[in-house]
């Protein structure tokens, strides 16, 4: 099994070094030959949504990628890549992918003196991972969700992780905490 990271910009090397400890290969998708590389699932990591969106354009990644996810292939996105994800975004006319049928509200936390830590009961299907670590850093959350779309964690009744199909997005940071579960969780949903 082989997960793509996108590595254009933000915390793909945390992803890499995640994956790779639980023995799966990871390849970084940095232009758009990288494309041509066999991977099962696609990691969208945090960062800055807006020069990622820029760049997965200009670096013509952005069609063949949403047209992956929209296919089925199994997507894990933190912090940015949930924004990336997001059919709507309540304070920015900005879109992405719109792939995921929620609306994201971007540094709804405030700037990076409103990062935090935070020690949260997972929900739904992942209610089997129990309390889990959450790191947000400049994060945004899950504003609404349509009906289809399952809810995986709250945080002060603020939606911070979500399953659609095959997209699994949270607003935090599960590659900073030191705690594999939910990639391990996203490795059996690619199979």
């Amino acid at each position: 099994m082989t997960v793509a990271v996108l590595a254009v910009q933000g915390a793909f090397i945390e992803h890499e070094k995640m994956l790779q400890n639980m023995g799966i290969d990871t390849v970084e998708l940095r232009q758009k030959e990288d494309l041509n590389q066999h991977f099962d699932g696609i990691v969208l990591p945090g960062g800055e949504s807006t020069v990622q969106g820029k760049l997965l354009k200009e670096l013509g990644m952005f069609d063949s990628l949403k047209q992956r996810i929209q296919s089925g292939m199994p997507v894990l996105a933190t912090c940015a890549g949930l924004i990336l994800l997001a059919e709507e975004l309540s304070n920015d006319e900005k879109r992405y992918f719109q792939t995921l049928p929620v609306t994201v509200k971007r540094n709804a936390y405030g700037r990076q003196l409103g990062s935090f830590h935070y020690e949260g009961q997972m929900q739904g299907p992942l209610q089997n991972l129990g309390t889990y670590p959450m790191e947000f850093i400049r994060a945004p959350y899950i504003a609404e969700v349509a009906p289809e779309v399952e809810i995986l964690a709250e945080v002060e009744e603020k939606i911070v992780a979500v399953r659609y199909k095959n997209q699994l997005a949270m607003a935090f940071h599960p590659e900073l905490s030191g705690d594999d579960r939910i990639h391990r969780e996203f490795v059996r949903m690619i199979g």
